[in-house]
């Protein structure tokens, strides 16, 4: 079943109509839909050939596995920035793993399991770009960011009031405009960002400034009142971490070299 993309809201609902449970009826025949980014290099990537790979895509698969699945059982859907409340909410996946910052307002919506992975805030520039060293920089200029992400109204509200904002539907995009010119600067988490400058194609193009904006810690969504799941995730991520296979997927997926935060305490649940 192909994902909606954003704003194919009446798409959504009407399948919704047809589901019940978690997860809709794709439980039943055996198969875990999991929703994932599908353009962030080192997070969550669709690869030529249907493959995926990143952090996001490990963390996911060892939290099906524990909750019973084999890889093979898992259907990744892609999720937006601005949809991942609503495809939850019409039980179009399980469960959210997706850069997904946990915070007070997606909390009314959603229940988060974790977090899992702490990120900070950063600007991607283009490489031969001495002008933007730090946040305020951006009033005068052009920023990138997604519809949806948290990232640039932190920025627009705390630092650079007077940047100028385009959104656009995907952080790849955001890429592209960062290097045609039309914008000045990305903004999003640093594991993001790292992950499009190490990029195969990307080598030497762009650099992040090495700020520290924000805290964002990663949790896993769910259905808001999915509590069993909720802790079962919980206990995934608790093993994950204690077998050693966390600490391997960030040096897999971000290099030996990317300074990362230890894996955080759980919090929720």
């Amino acid at each position: 079943m192909k994902v909606p993309q954003a704003g194919a809201v009446a798409a959504v609902i009407a399948l919704a109509l047809t589901a019940s449970g978690c997860g809709g009826g794709d439980e039943d025949q055996g198969i875990l839909p999991i929703g994932i980014k599908f353009d962030q290099p080192g997070i969550g990537m669709r690869e030529t050939g249907g493959t995926f790979t990143g952090f996001d895509v490990d963390v996911a698969t060892y939290v099906a596995k524990e909750l019973g699945y084999k890889p093979e059982q898992i259907e990744f859907k892609q999720v937006l920035s601005n949809d991942r409340e609503l495809l939850l909410q019409y039980n179009e996946v399980e469960f959210v793993v997706a850069s997904y910052s946990i915070n007070e307002k997606r909390k009314e919506k959603v229940d988060f399991a974790g977090p899992y992975f702490v990120a900070h805030q950063d600007l991607l520039t283009r490489a031969d770009d001495a002008s933007i060293t730090k946040a305020e920089d951006l009033n005068s200029k052009t920023m990138c960011s997604v519809t949806g992400s948290t990232s640039a109204e932190n920025l627009k509200k705390n630092l650079a009031p007077k940047a100028s904002l385009l959104e656009l539907g995907g952080y790849s995009d955001c890429v592209v405009a960062l290097q045609e010119g039309r914008v000045d600067a990305m903004t999003t988490d640093n594991a993001i960002l790292a992950g499009y400058a190490a990029r195969k194609g990307n080598e030497g193009k762009f650099k992040l400034t090495g700020q520290s904006l924000s805290n964002e810690n990663y949790g896993i969504g769910v259905k808001k009142g999915e509590k069993e799941l909720q802790r079962k995730i919980n206990d995934a991520l608790k093993k994950m971490v204690q077998d050693g296979s966390w600490e391997a997927a960030v040096k897999k997926n971000f290099g030996a070299n990317y300074k990362h935060e230890p894996a955080p305490a759980i919090t929720t649940g």
